[in-house]
């Protein structure tokens, strides 16, 4: 089920919810459609994007759970899944995921301040380089961000992603400084001003990305 606490007025607003709300798609709507309260974009070229409620053996919440299916290895296509119901500046977000095929790429990613499909930012663990790096997309193109006092860097290593378990994105979005974590664990700080502005926050892949996604967490930080 999709539990929420203490969010109606927030909503209302649009300005996102007080408390945090979990997704975990078990009432999102019936099995291969697009779940309720969410959109479908894409950045770049290619196919139009398939996202669907599908059954899900060992979801992490019940039976069900939400996939990008299509099978376009386009190099520069970014399926998106947007979430509707909350535009914030500042939030916590986290998803668990789980690759299930992709030649091209095997990405699973998380969008905040999504103004359109050409603009925003993205965090997005990547199961054949196994690391996790955060970028902008500005004007449609996409640009590596560098983790703080690091130097120039392209994200960070992680342990491999296993196609039997699922894993877990997390970022904590305060101002100018995003604080990225996998499964838990802290990786980096990336420091970047360019979107201020309250936006959107939803699901991203990569070309022919076929990913499982469950428990789209999402809480408004003032």
């Amino acid at each position: 089920m999709m539990r929420a606490m203490a969010v109606g007025f927030a909503f209302a607003l649009g300005i996102g919810p007080a408390m945090a709300e979990t997704i975990d798609f078990e009432t999102s709507g019936a099995v291969g459609t697009v779940p309720k309260d969410f959109s479908i974009a894409q950045t770049g070229r290619g196919q139009t994007p398939t996202w669907q409620l599908q059954e899900a053996a060992g979801a992490p919440s019940g039976r069900f759970a939400v996939a990008q299916t299509s099978k376009d290895p386009t190099d520069n296509r970014f399926p998106l899944l947007v979430y509707d119901k909350i535009s914030a500046a500042n939030l916590d977000i986290s998803v668990k995921f789980k690759p299930v095929s992709g030649t091209t790429d095997q990405a699973a990613g998380l969008v905040w301040r999504y103004i359109d499909k050409n603009n925003y930012y993205i965090v997005r663990a990547n199961a054949l380089e196994n690391n996790v790096v955060l970028y902008i997309v500005r004007n449609g193109q996409r640009i590596d961000l560098p983790v703080k006092g690091r130097g120039r860097t392209y994200g960070a290593t992680v342990p491999a992603i296993s196609k039997a378990a699922w894993s877990t994105l997390a970022v904590s979005v305060r101002d100018k400084t995003f604080s990225v974590s996998f499964n838990g664990r802290p990786l980096y700080d990336v420091e970047d001003a360019t979107l201020t502005k309250a936006g959107k926050a939803g699901l991203w892949t990569k070309a022919d990305s076929v990913m499982l996604f469950d428990d789209l967490t999402i809480e408004n930080a003032k």
